[in-house]
């Protein structure tokens, strides 16, 4: 019988790849703004494939493309109509890429994700939270995922909402967090005390994902990690953020002077992308600090999925076409290489 979330994090690290928003927006199925994932819907077989290219990278688990797939999301486009077979038909895209590859043993998870409505002064986003949330774990309850998270949420209140939403249909629940400037929610928790609040009421793996590149993310991580008894989740973006620059909605880039409004982010971060080394060194660092459930957000790549599971000890399927500088015709080793071409590399 396959293991559950909890039973292989016990065992050692879980990968997970997302951030399919950046991914979908690079590709152009999908309009950086709104980030409505109706690509689900319009290029069902993009999805398809994007899939398939994490899970060859190494990722454990396929994510449904569901984030940003709400409610509040669609009436925004016009298009709350949609919500439901939007929802439906990721799911299912989602369990299809999972059944391609039934060797690998992977799990599907759901995804809700900030509500964008939620208001600590009105007390009736309350419910309408509440009614969000609970329908989306619904429908992916009823399409048999095997643990739903709810991610990016910068209030303890909402992550909250969101928790009980996935207990209350009995699934494993990752409530990952998402902190501004400073190390605070929005309402004033410090990370660390934020996460132990949410593993009191209730859910299995805490954490944080997006916002913030490797290094500001395992700052608070290390804090979070010692704070809490239950698995701890990490999900960078994969972009170099600073002390002074943490989050990456607000980052700039010195070598360009010629970004709309100067703002990078989203559309032109491009200059502070990690390298998959990087992510590899973040991958490395959580394996050594039980961070067992290590991933990537917005911006992922399958590339630096790959050399996060090589960091990790493993040889995915795509490990096949690994990189080999040996074989190369100027920096390369191998003993059928031209002299006349490697002995002059450094002149190129």
């Amino acid at each position: 019988m396959s293991k559950n979330l909890i039973e292989r994090l016990n065992d050692g690290p879980v990968l997970c790849a997302e951030g399919y928003l950046f991914a979908m927006e690079r590709r152009g199925y999908l309009q950086a703004g709104a980030f409505v994932p109706e690509v689900v819907l319009e290029h069902p077989e993009v999805v398809s494939q994007l899939h398939r290219e994490f899970i060859r990278a190494g990722s454990d688990i396929v994510q449904a493309f569901t984030y940003y797939g709400h409610r509040e999301k669609l009436r925004i486009i016009g298009k709350e109509n949609l919500l439901e077979s939007l929802q439906k038909n990721a799911l299912k895209i989602a369990k299809d890429a999972r059944n391609e590859f039934k060797d690998l043993d992977l799990l599907v998870c759901g995804d809700v994700a900030n509500t964008n409505v939620y208001d600590p002064k009105d007390k009736k986003t309350n419910i309408e939270c509440q009614k969000m949330f609970e329908e989306q774990v619904g429908w992916a309850k009823e399409a048999g995922v095997d643990f739903i998270v709810a991610e990016t949420i910068t209030w303890l209140e909402e992550a909250k909402i969101a928790l009980k939403a996935i207990k209350d249909v009995g699934l494993i629940a990752v409530s990952n967090l998402s902190i501004k400037k400073g190390d605070k929610t929005r309402d004033g928790y410090t990370s660390e005390d934020a996460c132990k609040i949410l593993e009191d009421n209730g859910a299995d793996v805490v954490g944080l994902n997006c916002f913030r590149g490797p290094k500001m993310t395992m700052k608070l991580l290390n804090k979070i990690r010692e704070k809490v008894s239950c698995h701890v989740a990490g999900l960078p973006v994969p972009y170099r953020t600073t002390e002074k620059e943490p989050g990456f909605l607000n980052q700039t880039d010195p070598g360009c002077d010629c970004i709309p409004g100067g703002n990078a982010f989203p559309v032109a971060l491009d200059n502070l992308y990690c390298n998959r080394f990087e992510m590899a060194e973040f991958a490395k660092e959580c394996a050594t600090k039980k961070i067992n459930f290590i991933g990537i957000c917005c911006g992922a790549s399958p590339h630096h999925v790959r050399e996060m599971a090589v960091a990790l000890g493993r040889k995915p399927i795509s490990y096949k076409y690994y990189p080999d500088m040996s074989k190369h015709y100027i920096h390369g080793t191998h003993k059928t290489l031209k002299k006349i071409y490697t002995d002059h590399a450094k002149e190129y």
